[in-house]
């Protein structure tokens, strides 16, 4: 390899990249600024959902004792992570998206991200953290969330703010604090399905 190619390549390789997850479940490592491309055209197209970490509150879980209506007992954002909330809004407006719909766990960590982020925001208990739920409530939201994702019409998306443990119900994925992911419903069972969820997309985008 000429030293020309091995420079070209030694920069292709320190890009950041994200993973791409398509229709029929096969996963490439793209570059950021392509994955963010991506997300961007998805959610032109509609019909799909935005459903998002809450950005960095350092630490885990919640304190003992802590109530919903008084953040002062939860686990927050950080200076960092309003950083964050407000650079994600500021890609989507750069990019000219706006959601129908923007919905959230009462969690307060949440609910700043999605203010900070879109300047609105619904509380909605079936995006709250399954911290306190016993089995059955938890399989109830679940569904709760299936049925409003499949919902979503052609032309339009919506944004949700949630937790770790909701998205790893919703779309058996992992998800890094502030990370977005596209998401779609299918029919069960189909490819790239996960009990009716298909997961299009995942990016960074601040």
């Amino acid at each position: 390899m000429k030293p020309a190619e091995r420079a070209a390549a030694l920069m292709r390789a320190r890009l950041p990249r994200r993973a791409i997850v398509t229709a029929a479940g096969l996963v490439a490592l793209l570059p950021a600024a392509r994955a963010s491309d991506t997300v961007r055209d998805l959610l032109r197209r509609g019909g799909v959902v935005l459903a998002m970490r809450h950005a960095l509150a350092p630490g885990t879980f919640d304190p003992e004792g802590f109530r919903l209506d008084d953040c002062s007992t939860q686990r927050n954002l950080n200076d960092e992570g309003r950083e964050q909330a407000r650079r994600i809004g500021g890609w989507l407006r750069a990019q000219g998206l706006q959601p129908a719909r923007v919905r959230s766990s009462p969690w307060c960590r949440c609910m700043e991200t999605a203010m900070l982020a879109f300047g609105r925001s619904e509380r909605w208990m079936a995006l709250a953290s399954p911290a306190r739920s016993d089995a059955q409530e938890r399989a109830q939201r679940l569904q709760e969330l299936r049925r409003a994702l499949a919902a979503v019409p052609a032309g339009r998306f919506e944004a949700w703010m949630t937790h770790q443990f909701v998205l790893q119900d919703l779309a058996a994925s992992s998800v890094a604090s502030a990370e977005a992911l596209v998401l779609q419903a299918s029919a069960r069972g189909g490819s790239g399905s996960d009990g009716g969820v298909t997961l299009l997309a995942r990016a960074i985008l601040y």
